[in-house]
C-alpha cells in the first residue's frame, strides 16, 4: 500500500509554509483545552465542472484540505508547514465560534448565551427528549424509517410544520425509500408537531451532549470536499494502490481520491442508452433539479487477487466491475435479484453482496462468470407471496407499480442489509426489518437464520476471531456475536439516542468503529477494556454511513453522506480521515 503521513496530504498542496502554534483562552483569561480548530484555505484550485455542475469522465481536478485539531491540556494547537492564505475557525463546546484571517498568538472565544448553547447541541440530544407520547416502539419504528438518511431533531427537521405537510414529507420518504407504515403517520405527525413545539419552547429540558475529553489533542482530521450540495457520496472504498474511491450514488459517478494530493479524478458508470433515471425503480426523485443515477452506486468491495473493485449498483440487476489500472468498467447482469447492497469478497474471490429487495444472498464466482442466490426464508405466507410477485411487479412501469403498504413489521420486505466474511469462510449477513441474521455454508449451500435478540441490526464486521459485531440501529447499541457460543452481548453507546449504521474493525489494534450519524460523531470501542473514545466531527448535522480503516497508522476514513447534503454545514460532501497525530506536532505545541 502507497504510505503517506498525516502531513503530506497538505504538504503537497500548498507547499511549506510558517508554523503556527495557536493559544486559546476566555474571556477571563483562563486556558481552554479542547478547542476545535480547522484551517481552511482561503481559495480552490479551478477546477473543471463543465459537466452539470460536475468534474466531467476521466478529468482530475484538486481539491483543497481542511485540517482540525484540538488544543491541549495548555490551550495551544500547532501547525506545521502552514501555507500561505490560511482561514482558522476555533469551536469550543459552551463558546461562540471564532473566526481569524490569519494564525494569531492567542484567540479569545466568548460564552454562548443559554439559548445559543442548546441551539448548538447536536440532533441526538433533541431526539432524546421526544417520547412518542410514551410509546418507545413507535419512537422505535419512526428512527428505523426517518433516520437512515438524514438527521432527525435537527434545526432543519424541529422547525413549524402542519400535520398535513408531515404527512407529505412522509408521503416523498416513502417513495424514496422508507417504509413509515401507514397506520402509523397520522399519529406520528401529530407527535412531531406538538413535541417538537414543546422542545422549542422549553429548550432547557434538553441533555447536554458529552464533554469532549483530551485524547482529541492526539488526533488530526482532514477533510476533502467533493461534490456538491445535492450529491450523496453513499460508501467507499481504501484501497491497497494508496486511492481512496468514493460513490456518488445520485450521480453514478466513482471519485478517486490520492490523499497525497487532493487530486482526484472522476469515472462516470456506464449504463445502458434504454436505462432511465432511477433504473428499474424509477424516479423516485422527481423534485431534485438534477439527477443522473441510472444504475445507484451503492458499496464497494476489492479483489485481494488482482485489485479489481466491485460495486454493487442498487438500481440494477448487475453487478459493477472496475479495474483501477485501465480504468474500464464492466457490468455483469443478474438473470433474477433486486437491489444489489452490501457487498464483500471471500478468501477464494469470490463476490458476495445482498439483494435488499429480493430478500437474497448473491454470490458472483470470477472464475467461471456465473451467478448463485440463496434465499433467504419468508417470515410468512404473505411475505412469501410478495417476494414471489417481484418479477412481475418489477416487470410493470414503475409509475403504474403497486403502492405498498407497510406496516409496522416490514411485511413483505425483511430486507438483507450487512455482510461478511468470517475467517473460516463461512458468509453471515443480517435482515434489518426482520431482525435477525443469515449464516450462509458456501461448501454445503446450507442456510441458517438466527434471531438477533434486539431490533434493527443493519451493518455488520466479523473480528480476527471469528466474532460478529453488528450496530443495533434504533436499539442505539453495538452488539458482539459469538457462533461458537451462540452467545450475544450488547454495549451501550457512549452518547445518547445515537442510531448507528455501520461500523467497521481494525483487526490490527482490535479496535470497533461505529459510525455516530445523529451526534456528529465517530466511535471507537477498544474491544480488550470495552472503553469508548468519542471524536466530534468538524461539521455539523454530518451523517456517516460506512467507515474504512488504514492498517499502516490506524486511520479512520468515512464520508459525510448527509441526505439531502445542502442541509450539511458548509452544504457539500466530504472525505474524512481522522488519524494519530504525530509526536512532534503534539511535543512542539507543548513546547
Amino acid at each position: 500500500m502507497k504510505f503517506w503521513t498525516i502531513v503530506a496530504g497538505f504538504l503537497a498542496i500548498a507547499g511549506p509554509g510558517n508554523a503556527a502554534t495557536i493559544t486559546v483562552k476566555n474571556e477571563s483569561g483562563e486556558l481552554l483545552a479542547q478547542v476545535m480548530v480547522t484551517r481552511n484555505h482561503v481559495e480552490r484550485p479551478a477546477q473543471n465542472l463543465s459537466d452539470d455542475g460536475y468534474t466531467p469522465h476521466a478529468v482530475t481536478n484538486q481539491t483543497v484540505t481542511s485540517v482540525t485539531r484540538f488544543t491541549n491540556a495548555l490551550g495551544q494547537v500547532k501547525f506545521s508547514d502552514v501555507p500561505d492564505a490560511v482561514t482558522y475557525r476555533a469551536r469550543a463546546q459552551g463558546y461562540v465560534d471564532a473566526t481569524f484571517a490569519s494564525a494569531e498568538d492567542e484567540v479569545v472565544l466568548n460564552a454562548m448565551t443559554s439559548d445559543q448553547l442548546i441551539a448548538s447541541y447536536p440532533s441526538n440530544v433533541w431526539l432524546s427528549q421526544m417520547n412518542f407520547g410514551g410509546d418507545l416502539e413507535l419512537k422505535k419504528h419512526f428512527q428505523l424509517n426517518c433516520a437512515f438518511c438524514h438527521q432527525q431533531a435537527s434545526a432543519f427537521m424541529r422547525n413549524e410544520r402542519t400535520v398535513d405537510q408531515w404527512l407529505a414529507v412522509f408521503e416523498r420518504m416513502n417513495g424514496y425509500g422508507a417504509r413509515l407504515a401507514n397506520d402509523d403517520q397520522e399519529n406520528i405527525a401529530e407527535l412531531l408537531q406538538k413535541e417538537y413545539r414543546e422542545l422549542r419552547e422549553q429548550p432547557e429540558v434538553i441533555p447536554q451532549p458529552r464533554t469532549w475529553e483530551p485524547h482529541l489533542s492526539s488526533v488530526d482530521i482532514t477533510e476533502w470536499p467533493i461534490g456538491d450540495g445535492f450529491s450523496q457520496m453513499h460508501d467507499f472504498l481504501l484501497h491497497p494502490n494508496g486511492y481512496v474511491y468514493v460513490g456518488d450514488n445520485l450521480f453514478d459517478r466513482i471519485y478517486e481520491v490520492d490523499p497525497d494530493t487532493g487530486d482526484y479524478t472522476v469515472y462516470k458508470v456506464p449504463h445502458p442508452e434504454s436505462a432511465q433515471v432511477g433504473g428499474i425503480l424509477g424516479n423516485r426523485f422527481t423534485v431534485f433539479p438534477k439527477m443522473h443515477n441510472y444504475m445507484g452506486v451503492h458499496s464497494f468491495a476489492y479483489s485481494g487477487k488482482d485489485g479489481h473493485i466491485f460495486i454493487t449498483p442498487s438500481m440494477q440487476q448487475a453487478l459493477l466491475e472496475f479495474n483501477p489500472d485501465t480504468k474500464e468498467f464492466t457490468t455483469h447482469w443478474m438473470p433474477e435479484g433486486f437491489y444489489p447492497h452490501t457487498i464483500r469478497v471471500d478468501q477464494k474471490d469470490r463476490v458476495w453482496f445482498t439483494l435488499a429487495v429480493s430478500s437474497q444472498v448473491a454470490m458472483f464466482d470470477r472464475s467461471n462468470g456465473k451467478f448463485s442466490f440463496y434465499d433467504l426464508p419468508a417470515r410468512g405466507f404473505k411475505e412469501g407471496f410478495i417476494i414471489s410477485a417481484l418479477p412481475l411487479i418489477f416487470w410493470m412501469d414503475p409509475e403504474n407499480r403497486p403502492i405498498p403498504n407497510p406496516d409496522r413489521d416490514g411485511n413483505g420486505l425483511p430486507m438483507p442489509y450487512g455482510i461478511d466474511v468470517a475467517p473460516d469462510g463461512i458468509i453471515w449477513a443480517t435482515r434489518l426489518y426482520a431482525n435477525d441474521l443469515a449464516r450462509i455454508d458456501p461448501e454445503t449451500d446450507e442456510v441458517t437464520m438466527i434471531d438477533f435478540p434486539y431490533q434493527g441490526p443493519r451493518r455488520l464486521r466479523i473480528d480476527s476471531q471469528g466474532n460478529l459485531w453488528i450496530v443495533a440501529f434504533q436499539d442505539s447499541l453495538l452488539v458482539k456475536y459469538d457462533p461458537k457460543q451462540n452467545v450475544f452481548t450488547d454495549y451501550e453507546l457512549p452518547v445518547i439516542n445515537e442510531i448507528p449504521y455501520s461500523l467497521n474493525i481494525d483487526k490490527k489494534r482490535d479496535v470497533v468503529w461505529v459510525t455516530g450519524n445523529q451526534s456528529d460523531t465517530l466511535l471507537s470501542f477498544d474491544i480488550a477494556t470495552e472503553a469508548w473514545k468519542v471524536y466530534p466531527l468538524p461539521r455539523q448535522r454530518f451523517f456517516t454511513r460506512d467507515i474504512e480503516i488504514s492498517e499502516d497508522d490506524g486511520a479512520v476514513y468515512t464520508t459525510n453522506s448527509h441526505f439531502p447534503t445542502w442541509q450539511s454545514e458548509g452544504g457539500e460532501p466530504t472525505l474524512l480521515r481522522l488519524a494519530p497525530l504525530e509526536e512532534e506536532v503534539i511535543h512542539k505545541a507543548e513546547d
